[in-house]
């Protein structure tokens, strides 16, 4: 009767092993979501200014600002060849600059 009193703690112990397994990677993903959310934050929170803050010449700021670009999280992830009137100079001063900008964070 022992041996099947060994097996039977062996085997509780597997299972709480693997449910606390499960928990840690559950805990872990959790964490791994929340520090990616906190860093998109970070990103747009450091991008909140003005783009006269980029030191663009005024007809690109005039461009971007036709297009609804008021503030730098705006050029997050916007596709510079879909506004009309910058072209590839423009967009290669606007991303050096926004570059710039990025890099000091």
């Amino acid at each position: 009767m022992s041996d099947t009193g060994n097996i039977e703690n062996i085997l509780e112990n597997v299972n709480e092993n693997f449910d606390h397994d499960l928990k840690m990677k559950i805990l872990k993903e959790e964490l791994d979501k929340r520090f990616s959310n906190y860093r998109k934050s970070l990103a747009f929170m450091s991008a909140d200014a003005p783009i006269e803050t980029l030191c663009l010449p005024k007809s690109t700021q005039d461009i971007l600002t036709r297009n609804g670009c008021l503030r730098i999280y705006d050029l997050i992830g916007l596709d510079f060849t879909k506004i009309k009137g910058l072209g590839v100079v423009r967009i290669r001063d606007l991303t050096a600059s926004l570059d710039q900008f990025i890099s000091m964070f």
